[in-house]
């Protein structure tokens, strides 16, 4: 809330005050700065940048400032005058590193490349998130400079309107009003803001071109020559590097790594393999698409994923390596994909998914995807991209059928999917790209040549992760109408498991409880996420009331094998509030258990897995559990 206490005259901040206020804030400032600058930069160049406009934002002596924009905020760093003089330069330096460079004015010192810092031999980028990051990514850099800036005021700063005008106008901007209106386009999304997409102050380090550096002492003459070369590349028409397109400069020439680049070594299955291999997985996949001979499209694939360059949108699932191919990788599709050019590939290993758009190489894109180990449900299908919150899908030749059913209403049936000759289906809604609250959750629904059935969830990744229902140790396919009636009041809880490369989630109703007071019977259900890298796994004890039309989680576990297969029990409890008002501790544990104990706030011991006592609303009991073979059993955590 703005405060009223505003001086009539400007307020003089000295150098101190604002380098204290810098160097408190600094990773603040340096996101501030980093989101507002465009993402044409390069992300490299923009966290470099992002850093110069903070260490350059200091004033030199003692420096009026606007006493409109000081008390923009209320406490701590937002009432520090020296926060807001230093926040409103950064902002203003950023506005004048968005501008293009033209020939009618001098450039400004924030459109040229940094002085300082510098690293050299290294190329640094903030840690890629997940598939929300990327989209709220695109959609700023859609917008002006001043809407962007604007934008991120208002969701890292939490600034209202008022204030926002003062102080972009305090930053330079002609019209903040229009600012704000084009801002106000974009979804308010504040957690993603704070994401670690956009930390320039924690990076990743790849090499720079190592060959080429070991050249450095070849005479003056080759060097202009190479710049001649370079030059000439960078003009060609749809800009990059001529036929690699937004690949960097080639780093290596050995036979292995040449031939891993060449279109023509690419690895083709045939159509009719997988009736006759033993494997039934991505290894079995026949090339598809409409541009699989297309030899341009498909070199510059090859080398992206070998050099990515600056420019190109890299992502990759925990745990995936993101480095070139070792050989020639195996083709899985390539062809048009709504405004996209697509090229699916797999190496033993990773999915990889190279896009670009029709029309130039201009904001190519990268994503990577473990997936060894994979069975034949988890190969069932893969992303082809995603568009207007629909995701479309590529399917295995195994596949007869696609459907598409919302996992909340388990009795409402499947809608057909078209799926064309080459295994493409039509779009369908994606809960990875919905915010907010969970009205839906639509999954895809696919029926194989041997009969089976089973569901895919998409969590923004390539691969969707694969339902199944049932004890750890014999999981079941969650199509049935029992195991629909399972998932259908958990199914929201899936959204915690976005970007985390999980494989499968499991969901195992391990007991059911009569509740106090004659209210009915509750549910106890355990989702477990397993994740393609083997660690990371994730487990959620969920329970759910007669009068509840969804689960609410009890208690978390992650990394721990608690309802798995190596670890195949689980206690969690709740506290829980009658129909009569009076409040009780709820506890269940896996049919394993013999006896359950409740100590500290809440005393008591009984015979069996479930467990109900009188208990406080603010009680914060201890749970253990002893199972058959006499060990104890401790809550999930």
């Amino acid at each position: 809330m703005q405060s009223q206490d505003v001086a009539p005259r400007p307020a003089a901040i000295d150098v101190t005050t604002a380098e204290a206020a810098l160097v408190e804030h600094y990773p603040r400032l340096a996101r501030l700065a980093y989101l507002t600058l465009p993402a044409t930069l390069g992300r490299n160049r923009r966290v470099l940048t992002a850093h110069s406009l903070v260490q350059r934002a200091l004033p030199h002596g003692r420096t009026p400032t606007p006493p409109a924009v000081i008390p923009a905020q209320s406490k701590g760093r937002e009432g520090d005058p020296g926060y807001a003089l230093v926040r409103t330069r950064v902002i203003r330096t950023a506005l004048d590193a968005a501008r293009p460079l033209t020939f009618r004015a001098w450039p400004r010192r924030a459109q040229l490349p940094a002085l300082l810092p510098q690293v050299r031999g290294l190329r640094l980028f903030p840690r890629s998130g997940g598939g929300d990051e990327a989209a709220l990514d695109q959609a700023l850099s859609a917008l002006s400079a001043p809407a962007r800036a604007a934008y991120v005021l208002r969701g890292l700063e939490r600034l209202p309107d008022e204030v926002l005008r003062e102080v972009l106008a305090a930053a330079g901007v002609a019209d903040p009003d229009g600012a704000l209106r084009e801002a106000a386009a974009v979804p308010a999304q504040e957690l993603l803001l704070a994401s670690r997409e956009f930390d320039p102050c924690t990076l990743h380090a790849r090499p720079t071109d190592l060959m080429r550096r070991r050249q450095h002492t070849r005479a003056a003459l080759a060097a202009a020559a190479a710049a001649l070369v370079c030059g000439a590349l960078l003009v060609l028409p749809g800009g990059g590097w001529g036929p690699d397109g937004a690949a960097a400069p080639a780093y290596a020439q050995n036979p292995s790594a040449r031939a891993a680049l060449d279109p023509g070594k690419l690895t083709r299955v045939a159509p009719t393999a997988w009736r006759t291999s033993p494997r039934t997985d991505f290894s079995v996949w026949p090339a598809r698409g409409d541009r699989a001979g297309d030899t341009a499209l498909l070199r510059r694939a090859l080398a992206v994923w070998a050099r990515p360059g600056e420019s190109v949108q890299v992502s990759a699932t925990p745990g995936t390596p993101s480095g070139g191919p070792a050989g020639p990788p195996q083709l899985l599709y390539a062809g048009k994909v709504d405004a996209a050019r697509v090229v699916l590939l797999y190496d033993g290993l990773r999915i990889v998914r190279y896009a670009e758009p029709v029309s130039g190489t201009e904001g190519a894109a990268l994503d990577f995807a473990r997936v060894d180990g994979a069975g034949r449900a988890e190969a069932a299908a893969v992303v082809l991209g995603r568009a207007d919150g629909n995701v479309r899908y590529l399917t295995a030749p195994w596949i007869t059928r696609a459907g598409e059913r919302d996992l909340l209403k388990p009795t409402a049936g499947v809608m057909d999917l078209h799926r064309t000759a080459d295994g493409t289906v039509s779009p369908l809604a994606s809960p990875a790209t919905r915010p907010g609250s969970c009205t839906s959750w639509n999954v895809l629904q696919l029926t194989d040549r041997s009969g089976g059935t089973r569901l895919l969830t998409d969590l923004g990744e390539l691969t969707p992760a694969h339902l199944t229902v049932g004890r750890p140790a014999a999981p079941r396919e969650a199509a049935g109408a029992a195991a629909l009636r399972t998932w259908a009041p958990f199914a929201c809880s899936l959204a915690s498991q976005r970007g985390q490369g999980v494989r499968t989630v499991n969901a195992w109703q391990y007991a059911r409880q009569p509740l106090p007071g004659g209210s009915g019977e509750g549910a106890w259900v355990c989702t477990r996420a397993e994740t393609w890298r083997g660690g990371g796994a994730g487990a959620l004890a969920q329970f759910r009331a007669p009068s509840s039309a969804y689960g609410a989680v009890t208690a978390k576990g992650q990394d721990s094998p608690a309802c798995g297969p190596k670890d195949p029990h689980v206690l969690a409890g709740v506290l829980w509030k009658s129909d009569t008002g009076a409040w009780y501790l709820l506890a269940a544990a896996d049919r394993g258990a013999v006896s359950m104990r409740a100590t500290g706030a809440v005393t008591g011991e009984v015979e069996g897995h479930t467990l109900a006592l009188p208990a406080k609303p603010d009680a914060k009991p201890e749970l253990t559990a002893t199972l058959g073979d006499g060990k104890t059993l401790d809550h999930l955590r």
